[in-house]
């Protein structure tokens, strides 16, 4: 839908979605496939739905969402909780029935030039919570380059990431590069620079099509540039001449058209909510619940109507 027309779009205007029971997540794709697969799986940020880990906990229920994105809880990052917020957190977590698909770090999320032996040790302790949920994906970043090029800063930025991605080897992890805007690897040229010259099974790619929306790039074609890559997504949608961000389906991303595309080439793994919408907004604000609800409802419904099947295990 063309951002002309979304202030007259209700929320009323997400379609109802429909579940149908899966088998289990691969989280692979596999070229030649020619037809809708699956099943995928639906998780998502909690932390916008709120910051305490109970209402995460509910919230996640109240949207029949079994698996946490996790980048934060009682409003710490992941990375600083302690040892013993982590073992509460996991009980509780156990007790709902919810489980971990990514540790959403924030690794990456800094300047190429800044102390990266610190960061490097903030990385490693991404892995150790990986392995402390029972996740195999954590999510990072290419680093921020301040007023440089980007060709200026690639070297750097590769060798950080080979670096992240021989550890993340030994640890049997998966890190998976999100397209975030302002970072080097936010056009999808720069993302396959990345993924061919690191060319690790343990760096891969979360496609993130609002992202691109916001960077100036059409999400199909990216998409069809680094579909062998991608093995996770963040859904989001945005609108290209404001970069407001929407419901996936109701703005510039092709979100639609791309897991139609993934589908067809097998894929089979997570997606994950990232509402990204404001609560002042006038067709989408509301609480967190509401608006994480409102952004799975969206997601459910695209799913009904490519016949894809969602799994909860």
């Amino acid at each position: 839908m063309a951002g002309a027309a979304l202030s007259v779009v209700s929320r009323t205007q997400v379609a109802t979605h429909r579940t149908r029971a899966g088998g289990g997540l691969s989280g692979a794709v596999s070229a030649g496939v020619h037809h809708v697969s699956g099943p995928v799986a639906v998780t998502g940020f909690a932390d916008e739905i709120a910051a305490h880990a109970g209402e995460q906990i509910a919230g996640l229920q109240s949207a029949r969402v079994s698996f946490l994105e996790l980048r934060g809880v009682n409003g710490t990052n992941v990375l600083d909780l302690t040892d013993a917020e982590v073992e509460e957190f996991r009980g509780q977590l156990g007790d709902a029935g919810i489980r971990v698909s990514c540790i959403g770090s924030p690794i990456g999320k800094v300047q190429i030039r800044a102390d990266l032996e610190e960061h490097f040790a903030r990385f490693q302790v991404a892995l150790q919570r990986a392995d402390q949920f029972d996740c195999r994906f954590v999510r990072l970043f290419s680093f921020y380059h301040e007023a440089e090029e980007p060709a200026a800063v690639r070297d750097l930025v590769v060798a950080q990431l080979q670096r992240m991605a021989a550890a993340a080897t030994e640890a049997g992890v998966t890190l998976v590069h999100e397209n975030e805007k302002g970072i080097y690897g936010d056009t999808p040229e720069r993302c396959l620079d990345l993924l061919t010259t690191v060319g690790s099974e343990h760096l891969k790619a979360a496609f993130d099509p609002a992202n691109f929306v916001q960077c100036g790039a059409d999400s199909m074609q990216s998409w069809d540039l680094l579909a062998s890559h991608v093995i996770y997504f963040h859904i989001k949608d945005a609108v290209a001449d404001s970069g407001r961000v929407v419901p996936a389906g109701l703005g510039d991303g092709d979100v639609e058209q791309v897991l139609a595309a993934a589908l067809n080439r097998g894929f089979s793994g997570f997606l994950s909510i990232e509402p990204h919408l404001k609560e002042q907004d006038p067709d989408y604000g509301g609480g967190g619940v509401e608006r994480f609800t409102l952004a799975t409802t969206a997601l459910r419904a695209i799913l009904h109507r490519l016949g894809a099947d969602e799994t909860d295990r």
